[in-house]
């Protein structure tokens, strides 16, 4: 059975390019009679803005969306705790500060991370560490090759990033190991998500091979710009659903946006979400969703 998820983090409202991502997940999962799971990814609860998720839900309906399964993450700590002890073979505690490891890594080219240089990987894990350690796990010098549905045939040296953060040393669990155990946990047989998220897709199918499971299918959706090709940023006159709702825009336009950049119809137009799941095969190829210029010019809706 096909299972895809949706996994917003309740951080603002639903914006466009998380809208893009709900659509391709639930389409592919409403095409072929499988299930969606609507997961909140609330574990950095520091970051996490009271009443998103609740708004993002809200904004989720009126697009039509439904969902089989719901998830969140902050009641999820025993089950992180027990991939995190699986691991502890290949894991090692860290307690170098960002501003230690930025000072010693090399200089990352623009749109990379910063790579970790391994300063503590043969430290002795019971010396007295200088602040709170977070744990790290070892990644070895070898390819990974996977064949994403929409990026192609991708192979990253699994290293290059240095060894990744799995808990922080404030004792939230860091991305890359949740998203994985939940995926698990889930039977996610497709994982739907922005390009933006395309580098982290090697070591995540790493943390899949030392857990002893195999990874799910990866598609990558082109990231959302604005109308001179900038990246979508939340801020972005235009870019939420709320604010599209509010300030006219019909639910059938916004999803004609969604499909046409998607490839499930030929032109931007008025779609309902019955007409995109009749059309159960892509008839043209993904593009980057741009900010129609109308919904740049939306009246604010604050002070309503």
């Amino acid at each position: 059975m096909i299972i895809t998820r949706f996994a917003p983090s309740p951080t603002g409202d639903l914006h466009l390019g998380g809208a893009l991502v709900a659509l391709e997940s639930f389409w592919r999962a409403r095409t072929r009679d499988g299930r969606i799971v609507l997961r909140v990814e609330d574990i950095d609860t520091p970051r996490v803005v009271k009443e998103s998720e609740a708004r993002i839900e809200e904004d989720l309906a009126w697009l039509g969306f439904s969902f089989d399964e719901r998830v969140r993450q902050s009641e999820r700590t025993a089950a992180y705790e027990a991939a995190l002890a699986r691991l502890s073979p290949w894991t090692y505690p860290c307690d170098c500060s960002r501003k230690e490891i930025a000072s010693i890594a090399s200089a990352p080219h623009e749109g990379e991370e910063i790579a970790y240089p391994g300063t503590c990987r043969d430290r002795d894990p019971a010396r007295k560490m200088k602040r709170s350690p977070a744990i790290r796990l070892r990644l070895p010098a070898r390819i990974v090759s996977f064949d994403d549905d929409f990026a192609g045939p991708i192979s990253t040296e699994l290293s290059q990033s240095g060894d990744i953060v799995l808990r922080r040393g404030d004792g939230v669990f860091a991305y890359q190991l949740v998203v994985v155990v939940d995926d698990l946990a889930s039977h996610v047989t497709e994982v739907v998500r922005g390009d933006d998220l395309l580098s982290s897709t090697a070591r995540q199918i790493y943390v899949f091979e030392c857990l002893g499971a195999s990874p799910p299918r990866y598609a990558h959706v082109p990231i959302v710009r604005d109308r001179d090709g900038v990246r979508l940023a939340k801020r972005t006159r235009g870019a939420s659903v709320r604010e599209l709702r509010e300030g006219g825009v019909s639910k059938e336009r916004v999803l004609g946006e969604l499909a046409f950049a998607l490839g499930l119809i030929a032109s931007a137009h008025a779609v309902t979400l019955e007409e995109l799941l009749a059309q159960r095969e892509r008839i043209a190829k993904l593009h980057a969703l741009t900010i129609p210029e109308d919904f740049l010019h939306l009246p604010s809706a604050r002070g309503r």
